[in-house]
């Protein structure tokens, strides 16, 4: 079967997504040291506390304890590239159309149920697909509102008195905090789940995205400008 070089990514979405990797994770951890002095969250149900986050052997075991200062100087450093590495995305994705790759289309919904079967082993045959599957396009899309929620709640938190007006929007200083808590932890799952698709796609999926290009096959990259051509 022939092969073929394709260019997968451009180098601006390889960088950001890169850069974005270590701020994220900068973002999560100070998040922790800070969240430990008032550790107020858990899994209810009907006044049956199941979880409390987090245990005290997690802070242990990650030395998170008496490091609130060193906690909120990393965030609100952090916090500004997050901001303005996720600023630069979106207005990329935009000005170079990438993001008719990433958002969802009719249909998607619908096509990514098929992609959880395919990847479950339930059904045999995976819906056609351009650059992104379905899935990921409703995925990638989510993150996009997430980190961009993020930095609402964050500023919400960080200036309530000077952002009053947010505050008050979001629900309040004790809601605002909460709705920042909960995207943090839709992240961390993000992120294992990104990990594990990543393995389960193997080294190729890896590679394009540190080098740009992926070897395909000639036949199914006629079909993935096909799908796009579609999807757009």
């Amino acid at each position: 079967m022939k092969k073929q070089l394709e260019r997968k990514h451009s180098l601006a979405i390889r960088w950001l997504h890169w850069v974005n990797f270590p701020l994220l994770a900068m973002m999560i951890w100070s998040g922790m040291l800070i969240y430990w002095a008032n550790a107020v969250y858990s899994i209810r149900i009907f006044g049956t506390e199941f979880f409390h986050f987090f245990p005290p052997w997690f802070y242990e075991f990650l030395g998170i304890p008496y490091r609130l200062a060193e906690g909120i100087q990393l965030h609100f450093f952090f916090m500004w590239l997050f901001a303005v590495n996720g600023l630069i995305y979106v207005v990329y994705l935009a000005a170079s159309g990438e993001w008719r790759a990433i958002l969802p289309v009719p249909g998607s919904f619908g096509r990514a149920v098929r992609v959880a079967l395919y990847d479950a082993k339930i059904v045999k045959k995976l819906p056609p697909q351009g650059k992104y599957n379905d899935a990921q396009r409703i995925a990638y899309t989510l993150v996009i509102l997430m980190g961009a929620g993020s930095v609402i709640t964050g500023l919400a938190i960080y200036k309530p008195l000077q952002l009053a007006w947010l505050t008050s929007l979001l629900g309040g200083y004790e809601w605002a905090r909460w709705e920042h808590f909960w995207l943090t932890i839709l992240f961390v799952l993000f992120f294992f789940v990104h990990i594990i698709q990543v393995a389960m796609a193997g080294w190729a999926n890896f590679r394009s995205m540190v080098t740009g290009y992926d070897v395909v096959d000639a036949a199914e990259a006629k079909a993935e400008v096909m799908a796009e051509e579609v999807a757009a």
